[in-house]
């Protein structure tokens, strides 16, 4: 496979390029970057600070990937760097700045995401594998989303929310507490609306699963009991449903922001 760059665009010195990968015009490539094989990086686009792509990693024109973060009085000791994992797709005018040095200088992007026009992903966010975030939508720093999570055009995420795997936020939610897995929410401020049967059904859960997923999610968000009473309950009741352990487990490590609950 033979690299190809563009006679306009500007590959600084020190950049790694690995084989097959295509620069278009007036791209810009910092010093500090590496691109894995296949990697396609469009016209006008920038890929700059210490930032890794995975192989095959596609970045559309007027994308930014890899600036400092917004922080105030930003000092670069070093160890800001963004990690993008193989064959995301990055579209028009997205985002993604690298890590802050005093919460260890981390942003990480998994592998096969797409990311569509205008998505802004803040400092020191983990983004896991399979996600589709659609137009305008913003994390704000610190977040953490789990694997094959989607997200509408225009949905808002505050700084140290976690949203859990499977889970599906709807168009313009603005999210201020955490998403369970399989969670289903929608609103501003966003609140829990159910779970996300669809996407199970779409990524071959059984019918069995989502059956005791259902029944285990009424017990958890009923009206008698207090949480905690209920999450035991359930806990006791559906231990061999795997999907529930994984949305009890998420509860119990929450420490930094509430849950969103249902109205």
């Amino acid at each position: 496979m033979t690299t190809t760059i563009h006679p306009t665009a500007i590959v600084e010195e020190g950049a790694s390029l690995g084989e097959g990968v295509s620069v278009g015009a007036f791209a810009y490539i910092g010093a500090e970057v590496t691109l894995g094989d296949g990697c396609r990086i469009h016209q006008r686009a920038t890929v700059t600070g210490r930032t890794e792509l995975g192989a095959n990693v596609e970045v559309f024109p007027g994308a930014v990937i890899g600036t400092a973060p917004q922080i105030l009085n930003f000092k670069d000791d070093g160890t800001s760097r963004l990690i993008i994992g193989s064959s995301t797709v990055i579209r028009e005018h997205v985002t993604i700045h690298g890590g802050s040095p005093a919460h260890g200088g981390l942003t990480k992007v998994g592998e096969n995401c797409l990311f569509m026009v205008g998505v802004h992903i803040a400092h020191d966010c983990i983004v896991g594998d399979k996600c589709v975030f659609a137009n305008n939508v913003a994390l704000g720093g610190h977040i953490v989303v789990a694997d094959q999570v989607w997200m509408g055009g225009l949905a808002a995420v505050h700084q140290f929310c976690r949203i859990g795997q499977h889970a599906f936020v709807g168009g313009g939610a603005i999210v201020v507490a955490d998403v369970i897995p399989y969670g289903s929410v929608i609103g501003n401020h966003a609140h829990l609306a159910g779970l996300n049967i669809v996407g199970m059904k779409r990524r071959g859960f059984s019918r069995q699963s989502i059956h005791d997923l259902r029944a285990a999610y009424r017990m958890l968000f009923a009206k008698e009991g207090t949480f905690s009473e209920r999450v035991k309950d359930a806990e006791e009741t559906y231990s061999d449903c795997a999907e529930l352990m994984e949305i009890i487990n998420f509860i119990r490590a929450s420490k930094n922001r509430s849950l969103c609950l249902p109205e």
